[in-house]
């Protein structure tokens, strides 16, 4: 039976192909999206962490106390602690450093990752006695020796488009600076080589931006061979001042930091592993529905091998074998595929703008053990499943018959589990469409009910395929004979049509879902924003710590085409325990800046000590205006009652609390800042001139955005938009898969009416009929996924809505037309497409030569 399933591999070299092909796409979709999760991760540990290789301690100084004055508590961080480091025993070199973050604007006037916070790195150049800096070696240039220097890593410069000799704008936290780079350098940090960026500064340039002069913000130390981390720090740490710097070993360090990196970098895991996920489940339909075909058409070969002597066993052993052996051949091509894929998929996802971080490929076990999963197991169970099936019909029975209808129980229990699955999903999703919020509880019932609706589904495809087909088939008639013909081939063998459809049903409910909740969600936000904001344009910092040159407010005041501009106050202030954000305002003009819709009170009783809360606010903690609330503002958090002197509804321009802006600036990270200008222009005018003179207007700070609607909207909507960049994403995968599972079945099914098609081809019908029939048949299976998918993913999106509604009042149901019309479209084409070359090599049969085949 061994050399039986072997000589079954090889005499069909054509079915051979498509079966590899199959397996090979399922596994390079499955094992490189989970490479790409592990690449993808590892670049983000790497572009969030330090690299402490050859640090065996590190200096650094103590907050000082609460209330402690500046000069009471100056740091120790200076050249004569640097000296004395050096003197103690088991030290072999002692390296200061002034680091900070520093954002860049590139040669044409944009930020360079300006909305990551990990990749804006800055630092001290600090010359050994060789006069170079041995952590970042000069490419190019010479090293900056003042304040109008600066110089950059090779891939900043490259990046940026920065040359030696270019002015260069920048900013650390306030105002911009302006810098003429004359070095360029390299780096191992990976921080960098992640795909941030890189400003070095003089030593006391450095040390003025992120310390303060003559001191630094960190020493490193490095150890003398034998000499241990721990030990080393035990001796730095006895002669340091107790309560005003403190030692730590290198290796702490990096425990540290591997905690915290990977709190930070959880999530970036989760995305990725979507794609594995979906990718195995469509994958495996394709294997599946490629073996079911495979098998169900050798019916009477096995029957053939039970007539001369062959057991049931050993009959499903040799297709085991033989599933091995296209299993294990599929998985490595596939894993060589799926590397392939992980290296372009940073590209396909990432943007210029925003690019995913940078590193090298991370195959790690289970990549391997998923592609031998999918290729092997997977395969083997394909087989497994329809070669029991076969083996079990008598030999008698399976000669004169190759089609084996379902028998009526299977079809009866079939129906029974499929209404089942589909009322507990639609009731699971029905019953969320009460729900107030979008709670975690609210969410994992969404996501279940959607999974289970799925599942119903596919179970019950088979039977849908027959009423569905006959209702399309209404328009495929139209093309006469052939039409009507690709309607019956689509039906003859429901479960085959359901199982190659299925691919393309998953991947069109989930974009017909997403894009609808995408863009209900998009118009919500843009009611809210031209519900809540007064303002044509809105200038910003990009956190609360970050301060607006204060000049610069009435720069864009004195703007042309400029007719108000308010200057706001953005902190934090806790209340019952969370963090909530507060925006100070003047009560005597906040009105024509901000749309503020009242449900009581009145701003202009705002001020020390009284604030006005949203409603949301309101609700969770039980206040009404003329009521107090505990609250901490700001850094400090001193905890004292507030009055509420109004309550507004929710506004993502006015945060979630309005306070006095007097009151929110000395409580304010950078204190008497403030972080945004809503500006409003002359009869509203919004235009690319404006907007320029505006950012003239702010120097071209690298720290600011400056927003109009617009564009706060796509801001509002980022999460929305990363969601349905990876729907379409997926979509990709399962047109893939789709189209080669169509190919697949046009094959195979073709190969099986080869003397029906020399038949048709004896009396009468020319090629380009043939042809038609076969690509009307590939549409209508393609038209039956489509429909099935739009159905579903319609449907849960109109019942998970609700969840936004109870976050978003101006949330109601939009279809997006002509994104639903593109998907059906291409459904339709995918077919056609997908057809091509089994019709073709159905138009090429020679009549005789068909009809003689058996």
């Amino acid at each position: 039976m061994l050399r039986t399933a072997l000589r079954n591999v090889l005499a069909h070299k054509a079915r051979l192909v498509m079966t590899v092909l199959a397996v090979c796409l399922g596994v390079a979709f499955v094992s490189g999206t989970l490479v790409f999760a592990d690449s993808s991760a590892a670049a983000y540990r790497a572009a969030a962490s330090q690299n402490f290789a050859g640090i065996a301690v590190t200096v650094t100084a103590k907050e000082p106390p609460p209330g402690a004055a500046a000069n009471e508590h100056t740091s120790v961080l200076d050249d004569a602690l640097v000296r004395k480091l050096a003197d103690v025993p088991g030290v072999a070199a002692v390296r200061p450093s002034a680091d900070g973050s520093a954002t860049l604007n590139a040669a044409d006037g944009t930020p360079m990752r300006a909305d990551k916070a990990w990749a804006h790195l800055a630092a001290a150049y600090v010359p050994g006695a060789d006069g170079k800096d041995s952590l970042y070696p000069l490419v190019k240039g010479h090293a900056p020796t003042n304040g109008g220097e600066l110089a950059v890593d090779s891939g900043t410069a490259a990046a940026g488009h920065l040359r030696i000799g270019s002015t260069v704008t920048l900013a650390t936290d306030g105002p911009v600076m302006t810098k003429r780079l004359v070095g360029i350098v390299s780096t191992k940090d990976s921080r960098v080589t992640a795909g941030g960026t890189l400003a070095l500064f003089d030593k006391a340039t450095a040390q003025r931006l992120f310390a303060t002069p003559g001191h630094y913000t960190g020493i490193d130390l490095s150890a003398t061979p034998g000499t241990h981390q721990v030990e080393l720090s035990n001796r730095v740490t006895a002669m340091l001042p107790a309560d005003r710097a403190e030692a730590t070993s290198g290796s702490a360090q990096a425990a540290q930091q591997a905690t915290n990196v990977d709190t930070m970098t959880r999530g970036y895991k989760k995305l990725p592993l979507v794609f594995a996920g979906v990718s195995l489940f469509i994958g495996s339909f394709l294997v599946v529905n490629t073996f079911t075909m495979l098998i169900t058409r050798r019916t009477r070969e096995i029957a053939l091998l039970r007539a001369i002597g062959a057991s049931r066993r050993q009959v499903v052993r040799s297709v085991l074998w033989e599933a091995l052996l296209v299993g294990l051949a599929a998985s490595a091509a596939g894993f060589a595929v799926g590397l392939g894929i992980a290296s372009v998929l940073p590209d396909v996802l990432g943007t210029s703008a925003d690019p995913l971080p940078r590193g090298p490929l991370v195959i790690g076990p289970r990549s391997i053990v998923a592609a031998l999963g999918v290729g092997v197991g997977v395969t083997m169970l394909a087989a497994w499943l329809p070669s029991r099936r076969a083996a079990k019909v008598a030999p008698i029975e399976a000669m004169r018959s190759a089609e084996q209808p379902p028998s009526a129980t299977r079809s009866r229990i079939r129906a029974v589990a499929g209404l089942v699955l589909l009322v507990v999903g639609a009731g699971l999703l029905i019953s969320l469409t009460g729900a107030k919020d979008a709670s975690e509880k609210n969410l994992n019932s969404a996501m279940l009910g959607c999974a289970v609706l799925v599942i119903a589904m596919i179970v019950l495809a088979p039977l849908l395929a027959t009423p569905v087909i006959r209702l399309t088939g209404r328009l495929t008639r139209r093309f006469g004979i052939t039409g009507h013909l690709a309607q019956e081939n689509a039906l003859r063998d429901p479960r085959r049509t359901a199982a190659t459809a299925s691919a393309l049903m998953i991947s069109t409910a989930l974009v017909a879902g997403l894009a609808v909740l995408g863009n209900s969600t998009g118009q919500a936000l843009d009611h809210q924003a031209a519900a809540g904001l007064g303002a044509d344009y809105v200038i910003g910092t990009r956190t609360p710590m970050i301060a607006i040159d204060p000049s610069a407010v009435q720069r864009v005041a004195d703007t042309p085409g400029v007719r108000t501009a308010t200057a706001v106050a953005d902190s934090t202030v806790v209340i019952g325990g969370s963090v909530q954000g507060i925006s100070g305002v003047e009560p005597d003009t906040v009105k024509d800046v901000m749309k503020l819709d009242l449900t009581s009170g009145s701003l202009a009783d705002l001020g020390p000590g009284r604030i006005a809360v949203s409603s949301t606010i309101a609700r969770e903690h039980g206040v009404n205006t003329g009521g107090r609330i505990n609250a901490g503002m700001g850094r400090s958090q001193d905890f004292r009652k507030y009055t509420v002197v109004a309550v507004y509804k929710d506004n993502p321009i006015a945060d979630d609390v309005l306070g006095s802006r007097t009151e929110v600036q000395q409580n304010s990270f950078k204190p008497g800042s403030v972080q945004r200008i809503l500006v409003r222009t002359d009869s509203g005018a919004i235009s690319k001139t404006t907007e320029d003179r505006l950012r003239t207007a702010v120097g071209n700070n690298p720290l600011l955005k400056v927003q109009d609607r617009k564009a706060l909207v796509r801001e509002a909507a980022g999460t929305m938009g990363e969601l349905l960049t990876l729907v379409y994403g997926l979509l990709a995968i399962g047109v893939v898969i789709a189209s080669l599972g169509i190919v697949n079945t046009l094959a195979m099914s073709v190969a099986e009416r080869t003397r029906e098609i020399g038949v048709l081809r004896a009396i009468g019908m020319d090629r380009a009929g043939i042809r038609r029939m076969i690509r009307l048949e590939a549409v209508t299976v393609a038209a039956f996924g489509t429909l099935l998918g739009l159905a579903g993913g319609l449907f849960s999106a109109w019942a998970v809505g609700s969840l936004a509604n109870g976050a978003m009042e101006q949330y109601s149901l939009a279809l997006p037309w002509g994104t639903l019309l593109l998907v059906c479209l291409l459904s339709l084409a995918i077919g056609s497409v997908a057809a091509a070359v089994p019709a073709r090599r159905a138009a090429a049969l020679s009549p005789l030569e068909a009809v003689a085949k058996a």
